[in-house]
């Protein structure tokens, strides 16, 4: 039992025993969360060099991946002793707070939906030749197989990383300190910025102490160029939004996955079989980012998204379901 006066660490504000407002560290989580992206980067400016120094003459392994393990490894192990500190670490916290029957059937109608809605938008590109056919590329069982089973497994990996991380821990964080609102703001804001992370390739000739330094810089050159940037990072920003209403509309985070995971699939599926046209006049509606996203896909979120968050909330107050659980 919490004491008179005491507030706790993740309330935005209590009332003191003499009725007077006292606030509590607002935006802690966010911070924490931050602070973990620069650990990452640091641990790839300061361990790359000498990581690939030490294996490549025995595995014979290229710089960027070595630099871009030694930052995903630095991730994960800060993710799990900060998810741990924060109190985050539990089922619920981490978004997967329903039993295991009802979370696989939340995700399944997910993935049906994501897939489904993100159909229409496909079909107008091919209707308006936004992109063409890849060269080689033929439409044929023996083609699309394995993109199907590519697409499907490169979708759940991807969904399950990143709302685990930012719709799960992150978005439980924030909303305990700050509320719903600003945790669906602040983990799209994230969500879309994490995607300009890109990559970046130094021969192993020019390889030095300092190359640490230069991978940072290359997996971030994208930053620079805001302007030609804003549809993807908007679009991508509607897309975290999106998710972001489902997720504290629902309780958890297995219809993000689905949903996420079903674009993944058509967007993995998409760019194996066809590339965009530079020189249509309309070319400007896919972004130069992958030449997927961008105003069009903006557009489409747009309209859709008032759709599927009315889905979700009249599957959340579904009087049946085990389907919302915090």
């Amino acid at each position: 039992m919490r004491r008179a006066g005491k507030v706790p660490c993740y309330a935005r504000f209590a009332r003191g025993p003499d009725g007077r407002v006292v606030y509590g560290p607002l935006m802690r989580t966010f911070g924490w969360f931050l602070l973990l992206f620069l650990i990452g980067f640091a641990a790839v400016a300061v361990l790359a060099y000498p990581a690939w120094a030490l294996l490549d003459p025995v595995f014979d392994l290229r710089f960027h991946r070595v630099g871009s393990r030694i930052g995903m490894l630095a991730l994960a192990i800060g993710f799990v002793l900060l998810a741990r500190r924060m109190r985050l670490s539990d089922r619920a916290s981490l978004g997967y707070g329903l039993p295991r029957k009802s979370f696989l059937r939340e995700l399944g109608i997910g993935a049906v939906l994501g897939i489904g809605l993100m159909l229409p938008v496909v079909a107008l590109m091919t209707g308006l030749d936004l992109r063409d056919l890849r060269e080689g590329v033929t439409l044929d069982a023996a083609t699309l197989a394995p993109l199907v089973i590519v697409g499907l497994l490169r979708g759940l990996a991807v969904a399950f990383i990143e709302e685990t991380f930012i719709r799960g821990a992150m978005f439980t964080g924030i909303a305990r300190e700050s509320g719903a609102r600003r945790a669906i703001l602040l983990t799209s804001l994230i969500y879309a910025a994490a995607h300009f992370i890109g990559r970046h390739r130094i021969p192993d000739e020019e390889v030095s102490w300092t190359s640490g330094l230069e991978l940072i810089a290359g997996f971030l050159h994208k930053f620079a160029d805001p302007a030609g940037n804003a549809d993807a990072f908007l679009c991508l920003f509607a897309v975290g939004m999106l998710l972001g209403i489902v997720r504290s509309l629902t309780g958890n985070i297995a219809a993000c996955i689905g949903l996420h995971a079903g674009w993944v699939f058509i967007i993995t599926f998409v760019r194996e079989t066809s590339v965009p046209d530079p020189a249509h006049p309309l070319g400007f509606l896919l972004s130069r980012f992958d030449g997927f996203v961008g105003w069009l896909v903006l557009a489409w979120t747009c309209l859709i998204g008032a759709g599927v968050c009315l889905f979700y909330r009249k599957r959340a107050q579904a009087p049946a379901g085990e389907v919302r659980a915090s």
